[in-house]
């Protein structure tokens, strides 16, 4: 994987991804947010990765989008179609079955800070600074400054962040439920480290599971999210070995098809005139 603005690497089974604008604080760029979608594309198709670290070159995480480039953007329906554009990487990004960390160092605002929040892990050093000054410049936010920020945060503190767009310590994302840790300056890198060798040692299935369901059980009602919870511990029983149930079909529905054998056209004879008058 090649990109201009944008350095990817792979090593045990983590990709890490670096932001590479370090003069212009890894403003997102139209061109570095392409390449930002391409490698997390390519990191979702990836089955031998199993997580994904983003961070920023030079001492900064990401600015968010850069400002100067947004006359390019064009009318307001290529304007729009640009920021669907971006919510489509985001939610790319929160989808993806690997265990993703965000490494912040230095600012993290607007876009930068959204791409936090499509992460799983947040692990920032003291220095680090978020908000979503987007007011100031007569914008608003496009993918997740909102959105996400009021499910993470709540809604009068989301307010808070984007009506004044002042820029927050590191302690208070934490404290705020928007980050996980804030470590010493010089330790961002070794913290990663950590955090991946105890994710290393779980059971790979079960965290794919447990990331699938926390994300869609937080968006609906509580009687179903309690059906993910129950499906996710029959898969787990049937991926551990307990897959074989007495009235299951275990495969031969499936076959009986490709077949043509006795049980599908049992079935089909029965069903396919059933109640068509």
């Amino acid at each position: 994987m090649k990109f201009e603005q944008l350095l990817y690497e792979e090593r045990d089974q983590v990709a890490w991804i670096t932001l590479s604008r370090a003069k212009a604080l890894n403003a997102l760029s139209m061109q570095l947010s392409k390449e930002l979608t391409e490698a997390i594309r390519y990191v979702r198709d990836n089955l031998e990765i199993k997580f994904m670290v983003i961070k920023g070159a030079g001492n900064n995480f990401s600015v968010g989008d850069d400002i100067k480039e947004m006359i390019k953007w064009g009318d307001a329906n290529q304007i729009m179609r640009r920021v669907r554009y971006y919510q489509s990487m985001a939610n790319q990004l929160e989808e993806l079955d690997k265990i993703t960390i965000a490494a912040v160092d230095g600012y993290a605002v607007g876009g930068g800070l959204e791409i936090t929040m499509a992460c799983d892990f947040v692990i920032a050093t003291e220095r680090a600074k978020w908000g979503m000054p987007e007011v100031d410049v007569g914008i608003t936010p496009g993918w997740g400054g909102t959105t996400r920020l009021s499910r993470l945060i709540g809604r009068r503190r989301a307010k808070e962040i984007n009506f004044i767009g002042a820029l927050q310590n590191a302690q208070k994302a934490v404290d705020w439920n928007l980050w996980n840790r804030v470590v010493p300056n010089d330790q961002l890198d070794e913290e990663v480290d950590k955090l991946l060798e105890v994710l290393r040692s779980k059971n790979q299935q079960g965290l794919r599971q447990l990331k699938f369901m926390i994300n869609r059980g937080v968006e609906c009602d509580l009687y179903t999210a309690q059906g993910f919870e129950a499906l996710s511990a029959g898969l787990t029983g049937a991926v551990s070995g307990m897959w074989k149930i007495k009235d299951a079909d275990q495969g031969k529905g499936i076959f009986g098809f490709k077949d043509k054998d006795g049980l599908w056209q049992k079935r089909r004879t029965l069903a396919k005139d059933f109640w068509t008058d």
